[in-house]
């Protein structure tokens, strides 16, 4: 999801039961699920649509995010997607509880090199606003409604999935028009470049 001099991304984390998520009327406050059980989330999500933004211009296709639980109990971040001469870009980050609430629902990201892990600006908001409740599918936002991800663990969504989550979405007082889709192959990467 967010590669090149990034400073926020994605995390990630998710809900229980679905009407947990139940949209809201008012566009006022955005919420996040109640918990995230973070030994169900991690592993490989695909990107499924985005709000296109600066940091992820150079990606074409093949974008995926990898979560991994790190014995600190922060989650190691690694992002990767695909560009226009068919190379894999690769970013490398960590995710941190932005509130110790139990809810593991509210994320701090960064994508900026460790020795700056002391700035509160290189650290980004992602919250998880709606999972699946077999954690098959996220959404994940922040404060502002700028930055929206949909992410999978399959490279497609169903029309009728994807159609609700866009249906809440708009509830909730995105604009779904400006959702972004990019593709997923089976193609062999044919060279990772590594990021900081």
């Amino acid at each position: 999801m967010m590669f090149r001099h990034t400073v926020l991304f994605i995390a990630a984390l998710s809900l229980g039961p679905a009407h947990a998520n139940a949209p809201t009327r008012s566009f006022g406050e955005l919420t996040t699920v109640d918990k995230v059980d973070l030994n169900r989330y991690i592993g490989k999500w695909h990107e499924i649509a985005l709000f296109p933004n600066r940091f992820q211009a150079q990606c074409v296709a093949d974008t995926t995010a990898t979560y991994s639980l790190k014995a600190n109990g922060r989650i190691d971040v690694t992002n990767r997607c695909r560009t226009q001469d068919g190379r894999m870009d690769e970013a490398a980050g960590e995710a941190k509880l932005a509130v110790d609430d139990g809810s593991n629902a509210k994320l701090k990201v960064r994508f900026a090199p460790a020795y700056l892990a002391w700035l509160p600006q290189v650290w980004g908001n992602y919250w998880v606003i709606e999972l699946d409740p077999n954690y098959q599918f996220v959404v994940v936002s922040e404060p502002n409604r700028e930055f929206l991800w949909i992410l999978s663990r399959t490279p497609q969504l169903s029309e009728a999935t994807l159609s609700g989550i866009k249906s809440r979405l708009t509830a909730r007082g995105f604009d779904v028009a400006k959702l972004q889709f990019k593709p997923h192959s089976t193609q062999t990467p044919q060279q990772t470049t590594k990021l900081q």
